[in-house]
């Protein structure tokens, strides 16, 4: 059982990690994993992503994904849902990311994008040794003119 409660984990993880995210604090955000840490990222059809808060080689580092992120959006976090299981030391969170690009950005003609997110996390310790991210971008394929495109197993109507 862990012993860090649930007010803990919440504060983990909407300020300490994703409200650093959004101050484009990433050392702090990057404190809140343990040094094994690993973030895999899954959205739709496209392949999986890796990142590692101390990557070895050929593997590619937290940093990378927030530079990228940060780069090119001011990213709000917002309407948080938590399920916290103490005994096991996991969390699942549903939210909404609010992604506005910046002036120079490659996505600028894109415009603002709100993704359905949810993520999963393993903790050590208080901080996060795993994440899972889960997205869905509703509003890019409406944006690129793409009307009728279904998910993978889904049937087409």
């Amino acid at each position: 059982m862990s012993s860090f409660g649930r007010e803990y984990y919440i504060n983990l993880i909407e300020e300490s990690y994703f409200g650093n995210v959004s101050k484009e604090d990433i050392p702090s955000a990057c404190d809140c994993f343990t040094d094994d840490s690993k973030v895999v990222i899954y959205h739709g059809d496209n392949p999986v992503r890796l990142f590692y808060k101390e990557p070895k080689e050929d593997q590619q580092s937290l940093e990378v994904f927030y530079d990228h992120l940060l780069g090119n959006y001011n990213a709000k976090f917002q309407d948080f849902v938590h399920t916290i299981d103490l005994n096991e030391e996991k969390c699942a969170s549903n939210f909404l990311v609010t992604l506005s690009p910046k002036p120079n950005s490659e996505y600028l003609k894109t415009g603002i994008l709100t993704l359905n997110n949810s993520n999963f996390f393993r903790l050590d310790n208080g901080k996060i040794n795993y994440m899972i991210i889960y997205y869905a971008n509703p509003t890019l394929g409406k944006l690129l003119g793409n009307t009728n495109a279904s998910p993978t197993g889904f049937p087409k109507s």
